[in-house]
């Protein structure tokens, strides 16, 4: 557990996980820092090859990464993502996300943000009987 989040607020982030992973064969992960290594996006590419979120079945991995102390944040989706959506698809998630954060809601962005990754995948990649959860779903710190 991160000192970021209370006890209760880490448990409801990983159910916010499983639930949005019930609506989509898409995984997805937190990753969670102080700082970030350089530029934000550069990073958040760097943690999504670290923990492998590039080798599932449909490359439809999703990383969530947050910096909290450079109250910076970034949504990476895998290739299998990108070729099925517009350019503009994490705009609407990272807004609302924005909005938690401003209010200093921390966990209830993530949360929303989580929430509406599984609604929005699920027309792209919807979930099946057949699937298994790839990737873990617990939240990283770095």
């Amino acid at each position: 557990m991160t000192r970021f989040f209370s006890k209760e607020e880490h448990s409801k982030i990983i159910a916010s996980i499983k639930e949005a992973e019930k609506q989509t064969s898409g995984e997805i992960r937190l990753f969670i820092e102080k700082r970030s290594k350089g530029d934000v996006l550069d990073r958040a590419a760097f943690i999504f090859k670290k923990l492998g979120i590039h080798n599932t079945k449909k490359r439809n991995g999703v990383l969530f990464y947050i910096a909290h102390d450079d109250r910076q944040f970034a949504i990476i989706g895998d290739a299998g993502i990108h070729s099925a959506v517009q350019n503009n698809f994490w705009d609407r998630i990272k807004e609302e996300m924005q909005k938690h954060f401003a209010e200093g809601k921390f966990a209830e962005g993530v949360i929303k943000g989580i929430t509406q990754t599984g609604e929005a995948l699920k027309k792209y990649f919807p979930h099946n009987g057949n699937d298994t959860n790839e990737l873990p779903d617990e939240i990283t710190l770095g």
